[in-house]
């Protein structure tokens, strides 16, 4: 391994920038640090953006040309931003300098230097919709039957294939890890690659992953030479979150020079399942030995008492760079560690705290629920609804809004009113060789008859084709098992046949997360356990619907809305008061994701960051009782990463709630009355004393 030598280029007497007044003494150790390679890692709220802003401007008002300087960020705007405000600082133009994302950098390179390895600098770029479509071309191509629903689908079939360019793995790995149900299908998915490499070629075109390859191909030639001298001073944000393929390009960019400055922090890594490499940051001493390693633990975000619980969490992990944030607020509140009956009562008490803080001052749109799995949220939307408490999701759509949950509830409500013309075509779409010309032949026979349902199950849907009326089969077996009055009157049990017979194929071949999905819907199915019929569920799960759709209550700004996101989508960003939901064990941790050592450290990792989005109160709770696909309740077991904290960072709350029929109604929120008293008691007054990319885009 190349040893380099350090050298600090001749400085300016002064500077235009008053390093000293704006930078701690750890951020100015990482402006001041010189040439050479360097990781800093930047703990939650350290102001690693300023730090590498100030870097920035450190190195110019050094001498450097900035047309020698690369900053490689995870968003344009962030780039964007940070050459800004480098402008502001020095009242320079710094439109010389390169800054984008790994994507938007290649492609400009690309353009320049591609036809040297083959590549016309006329490429067309394919979106992720381009190249499914043009997968699903190749597997056409080369006559692979898909009419199944087993072989996998456009979607699919680019997550694996961008998976395994991302990651430097072998394909059969990535099917053993990620789709082992694939696993027999692994010749015919090499096929449909080869196809699609040979489809792009043809079209001049490159995906996202392209622009990541061709430009590491480039550095292993001569050219690599030539890019290494034309950018001397290589700077990387978000270090942690790279993947293999980008942290080769990143070594590649700093070969010879060794000029690489890395921002990051290790107890952040949280989106391997995206394909990011945690050896990336942790490995980063051993690829430079000349590294040096910088820490800022100094946290402008949080009250010192939630950093003492994430220090405390975090501290477990074995393989890290070791530190702990310290705080440079005032005392606050102690986290709260809150057991629950149920998830229902679990989303009654969050939903009751949520007013409180709204009467202490606090907008809603600083107060966060945060929770591991989509599915989690389901209970704290019903009852957010039900008060009309507005709010956003930041973890993707409503859940009952999902594709795979509106597929499942068309079965549920073809069941109940066999007229419902939307319900039927979603429902046939889903077996082979239906599609909407079909379904729309198969509702013409059967909707103008007097009970469509029985005339399905009939056959007398006319001439479809024997292949289409064979598929139809499963499905015409399965109404007959939920058209009887035990599946009538267990929505849970039909939402499990429907899911068991017919669905859970397709949706493996259907979505990228086809597993999560699943999880899904077995969580829905424990949500349904709980109504006594189909139709008295489907009208509860209407009514959501229906007023979800208000996003706001009269009177309040528009803005006003609590948020409600996935721990995944909420790294970077910090509210006054959170609530972390849900930590239960075999729930956060995950049960497949914590089932490795390797797993169950970057879990824990996703707990530290949720707890650190916090600025001023934490709250986490978990159930204590759910139910199983049986219909037993099952004691839920309070998760290791509440377990193992220490008592002094924490109070646990004992918290009574009234049984929900002898309740008074719900309190909802009045923009024009101030006075309004807490429903029923104060549910936190009585405690015990005793102690988680869509790509990047491409300009």
């Amino acid at each position: 391994m190349k040893k380099y030598v350090l050298k600090t280029p001749v400085q300016p007497a002064t500077y235009r920038v008053d390093y000293g007044g704006e930078l701690n003494d750890e951020q100015k150790e990482v402006v001041f640090a010189g040439n050479g390679p360097i990781l800093v890692i930047a703990g939650a709220g350290s102001g690693k953006t300023r730090t590498l802003v100030y870097r920035v401007s450190r190195l110019i008002e050094s001498g450097v040309d900035p047309s020698k300087i690369l900053l490689l960020t995870f968003t344009n705007k962030a780039a964007r931003e940070m050459m800004r405000r480098v402008e502001a600082l020095l009242t320079i133009d710094t439109r010389k300098m390169a800054g984008g994302t790994f994507h938007s950098v290649g492609n400009r390179l690309l353009r320049q230097y591609g036809e040297r390895i083959g590549v016309s600098p006329h490429f067309t770029i394919l979106d992720p919709e381009d190249a499914r479509e043009m997968l699903e071309a190749a597997t056409s191509d080369l006559k692979i039957k898909t009419l199944d629903k087993r072989f996998p689908k456009g979607d699919v079939l680019l997550d694996l294939y961008s998976y395994t360019i991302n990651t430097g793995r072998k394909l059969s790995e990535v099917l053993a890890e990620r789709a082992p149900h694939f696993l027999a299908l692994q010749d015919e998915i090499v096929r449909v690659f080869g196809r699609y490499l040979e489809r792009k070629k043809g079209a001049r075109a490159c995906d996202y992953d392209d622009l990541l390859l061709h430009w590491k191909t480039l550095l292993d030639t001569e050219t690599g030479k030539e890019l290494a001298a034309r950018f001397q001073h290589v700077l990387v944000d978000e270090y942690q979150d790279t993947n293999h393929l980008q942290g080769d390009v990143v070594d590649g960019m700093a070969r010879g020079h060794g000029n690489v400055t890395v921002v990051g922090d290790d107890a952040q890594s949280i989106y391997a399942f995206r394909g990011a490499s945690f050896e990336n940051i942790i490995g980063f001493p051993d690829r430079y030995p000349a590294a040096r390693v910088f820490h800022l633990t100094t946290n402008y975000r949080s009250v010192p008492e939630i950093l003492a619980l994430a220090n405390a969490s975090i501290g477990r992990n074995q393989r890290q760079f070791k530190k702990e944030l310290s705080a440079v607020r005032p005392a606050g509140a102690i986290p709260g560690v809150v057991p629950l009956p149920d998830a229902f009562d679990q989303a009654r008490f969050v939903a009751q705290r949520i007013l409180e803080w709204r009467d202490e001052g606090e907008k809603l749109s600083d107060c966060a629920v945060l929770y591991r799995s989509h599915y989690q949220a389901m209970e704290i939307q019903m009852e957010l609804t039900r008060r009309a408490i507005p709010y956003e999701i930041r973890s993707g759509i409503r859940f009952f809004e999902q594709k795979h949950v509106k597929d499942v509830l068309a079965f549920l409500r073809i069941l109940v009113n066999g007229k419902d013309e939307m319900s039927w075509k979603r429902a046939l779409k889903i077996f082979p060789r239906i599609g909407e010309r079909t379904a729309f032949q198969i509702w013409e026979a059967i909707g103008e008859t007097r009970e469509p349902l029985e005339t399905f199950r009939r056959g007398e849907f006319g001439s479809i084709g024997r292949g289409a009326e064979a598929a139809l089969a499963p499905f015409r077996k399965l109404l007959d098992r939920l058209d009887s009055p035990s599946m009538r009157n267990a929505p849970a049990d039909a939402i499990r046949e429907i899911v068991d017979s017919v669905y859970r194929d397709f949706a493996r071949a259907k979505f990228a997360n086809g597993d999560a999905r699943l999880d899904d819907l077995e969580q829905f199915a424990q949500f349904a356990a709980a109504y006594e019929s189909v139709p008295s569920f489907l009208d509860e799960v209407s009514l959501f619907n229906e007023l979800s759709g208000e996003d706001t209550v009269a009177g309040l700004p528009e803005d006003e809305r609590v948020v409600l996101s996935s721990i995944h989508q909420a790294k970077g960003l910090e509210w006054s008061r959170v609530a972390v939901i849900g930590l239960s064990e075999g729930r956060f941790p995950n049960y497949r994701a914590g089932a490795t050592d390797e797993g169950l450290e970057e879990e824990r990792r996703l707990f530290y960051v949720g707890c650190t989005r916090a600025k001023n109160e934490l709250l986490l709770t978990y159930p204590m009782l759910a139910r199983d696909r049986y219909s037993t309740d099952v004691i839920l077991e309070a998760s290791r990463f509440v377990t193992e904290l220490p008592g002094e960072t924490y109070e646990k709350w004992i918290v009574e709630l009234e049984p929900e029929e002898e309740r008074p109604p719900v309190r909802t929120i009045d923009p024009e009355d101030e006075s309004q008293e807490l429903a029923g008691d104060d549910a936190a007054a009585d405690r015990e004393d005793e102690s988680q990319e869509v790509p990047e885009d491409v300009n």
